[in-house]
């Protein structure tokens, strides 16, 4: 299964410990799981990107570059990587996360392609992540013909075009296990009303009660 993602992904790991640490998700029992890797990934990801955004829009602002950032970095962008190498197929998931579908789930898509770039960073340095990243993420950016808003973003310039305080945004629940969580937001835009969403992490819910609000908005 590991051979097959290697071909995937046109890398070869020296370290096969690596690679199974990266597709180790928490909730295998008694063995380390991906999450530090996860960390480190993430980190990598958001500097390569971030030179990517930079190279091919020299003459962007630094809040447009931002925004262009922000999409290509955020969990449905990664998730979408996941699937389109098939990381799901490879994970090494325990037995509650395998009832429940865990290799499709997008969250534990992101993490673990997170933690894939941290692994083949500590395999093969910098230019190897670099490679890996680019050989992804330029194409996509180049797709973007302008930087893209996201839902928040636009939520915030309606409120102050209006002369309203920022939209407030509350967790107002956690649920589920300690390994796949489940997390509510609301957000309240003064004197119009809150919505909520439930997502797999904190930023994709805000995003998401950030969606079903601006979409409450326009008839208003």
């Amino acid at each position: 299964m590991t051979g097959e993602l290697q071909k995937r992904i046109a890398y070869s790991f020296q370290d096969a410990g690596l690679l199974k640490l990266a597709l180790t998700h928490p909730s295998v029992a008694n063995a380390k799981s991906n999450q530090r890797l996860e960390f480190l990934g993430d980190a990598i990801l958001g500097a390569v990107v971030a030179r990517i955004v930079y190279d091919l829009y020299p003459d962007e602002k630094e809040g447009e570059l931002a925004r262009r950032h922000a999409a290509l970095v955020r969990g449905e962008t990664l998730t979408q990587v996941a699937r389109d190498i098939e990381l799901g197929e490879a994970l090494q998931i325990g037995t509650s996360e395998t009832q429940s579908q865990g290799r499709k789930n997008a969250s534990n898509l992101e993490d673990a392609l997170e933690a894939l770039i941290g692994a083949i960073y500590l395999d093969g340095g910098m230019s190897a992540a670099e490679q890996f990243i680019t050989a992804r993420w330029t194409e996509m950016s180049r797709k973007m013909e302008t930087p893209p808003k996201d839902a928040k973003t636009s939520l915030q310039e309606w409120a102050q075009a209006r002369g309203l305080p920022v939209p407030l945004y509350r967790l107002a629940e956690t649920a589920g296990p300690a390994h796949a969580p489940e997390f509510t937001i609301e957000v309240t835009v003064q004197g119009y009303g809150t919505k909520a969403a439930k997502a797999t992490s904190k930023r994709l819910a805000e995003q998401m009660a950030a969606t079903e609000l601006m979409e409450a908005l326009q008839h208003v």
